[in-house]
C-alpha cells in the first residue's frame, strides 16, 4: 500500500461543520489522544502472581538468563507493577548490552511512569541496535504523538508499516494522524487493516467509526460503534460514539442512556459529560 504523504497544517474545521458534527469532531480529538493497546508491545506474560511466581522460579534456576527477566518484567508491567518491571529490564539489559527487546519494553514502562526522557532514549537505543525492530518504532511513534510531534509519529509508523508489521496498532495510529488532518479515505483503510490484525481490539472499530461519521456514513459508523461496545462494553468512547449516532437521528433518551453508561465509566470523559447535557437539557 503507497501511502499519501502526510501534510501539516490541515484544519479539522473543513471536515465537520454542523453542529452535531462538531460534537464528532470533539469525540475525534479525545480518542487521538488516548494512547491504544498501551501494553501491547509488551510480550504476552500475565502479570498474574501464579504466573510471576513461576517466572521467578525460572530466574532461581537461570540467573544468568536475560530473556528470563525480560519475560518476568513484561509479567510485572502487565500487573502495574512497575518499580518491578524496571528492575527486570535493567538486569536483562545488564546480562545482554543489545537486548533490543528489553529496551523497547523498558521505554513502555516508562512512559506509563511519565518519564518521557528516559522513553525515547531506550526507542533509540532499540532501534539504533535493531533498526528494524517494528515495535520500537511504533512506540517511539506513540510517544512522539502524545507530545504532539505529528510528523515524527507518522514517520514512525510509516516506517512500521515499511517493515511489513503485523502490529495492528501501526495502521490504527497511523489512521487516526490521518483522520486528524481529514484524509478519512486513507483513515479508513488504516482502521480496516488494523481490523483485519486484530479482530478483537475496540478501538480501529471506533476510529473508522468516526471517519465513517465525518463522510456523513451514519450506518456503517453506527455498526463499528456496536462492535465496539460488543467487543469490550468497559470504554466510555465507544458508548458516547454510540450516543452521537442516537443524537443525530434526533433519538435524545437513547443518547441519554448511552452518554450516561459513558460518564458511569469515565466520568472525565468530556463529550460524554457533553453530551448527556445536550441530551438531558441540563
Amino acid at each position: 500500500m503507497t501511502a499519501t504523504p502526510f501534510r501539516l497544517p490541515v484544519s479539522r474545521s473543513r471536515v465537520l461543520a454542523a453542529s452535531l458534527l462538531l460534537a464528532a469532531a470533539t469525540a475525534l480529538s479525545a480518542c487521538q489522544t488516548s494512547p491504544t493497546s498501551n501494553l501491547g508491545s509488551i510480550d504476552a506474560a500475565q502479570g498474574s502472581t501464579q504466573n510471576i511466581a513461576s517466572l521467578s522460579s525460572v530466574i532461581s534456576r537461570n540467573p544468568q538468563d536475560p530473556e528470563a527477566y525480560n519475560v518476568r518484567g513484561s509479567a510485572y508491567g502487565r500487573g502495574g507493577r512497575y518499580r518491578e518491571a524496571l528492575k527486570d529490564f535493567d538486569q536483562a539489559i545488564s546480562l545482554k548490552p543489545d537486548y533490543y527487546q528489553a529496551y523497547s519494553n523498558r521505554a513502555l514502562i516508562y512512559r506509563f511512569t511519565n518519564d518521557q526522557q528516559n522513553a525515547l532514549a531506550d526507542y533509540n537505543k532499540a532501534i539504533q541496535i535493531n533498526p528494524n525492530y517494528d515495535a520500537a518504532y511504533i512506540g517511539r511513534g506513540n510517544l512522539y504523538r502524545q507530545a504532539g510531534r505529528t510528523q515524527e509519529a507518522f514517520n514512525d509508523f510509516q516506517k512500521a508499516i515499511q517493515l511489513d508489521t503485523t502490529d495492528a496498532r501501526a495502521y490504527h495510529n497511523r489512521g487516526l494522524l490521518y483522520q486528524r488532518q481529514g484524509q478519512h479515505a486513507l483513515a479508513l483503510e488504516d482502521f480496516s487493516t488494523a481490523i483485519s490484525l486484530s479482530p478483537d481490539a475496540p478501538e480501529p472499530y471506533n476510529g473508522r467509526g468516526l471517519s465513517y461519521l465525518a463522510t456523513n456514513d451514519e450506518d456503517n459508523a453506527f455498526t463499528d460503534f456496536n462492535m465496539a461496545i460488543k467487543l469490550n462494553d468497559k470504554l466510555a468512547e465507544s458508548w458516547a460514539n454510540q450516543a452521537l449516532i442516537y443524537e443525530r437521528r434526533g433519538d435524545k433518551a437513547r443518547a441519554a442512556k448511552s452518554y450516561a453508561r459513558a460518564v458511569q465509566l469515565d466520568p472525565n470523559y468530556g463529550p460524554a459529560k457533553e453530551g448527556l447535557s445536550r441530551t438531558r437539557g441540563v
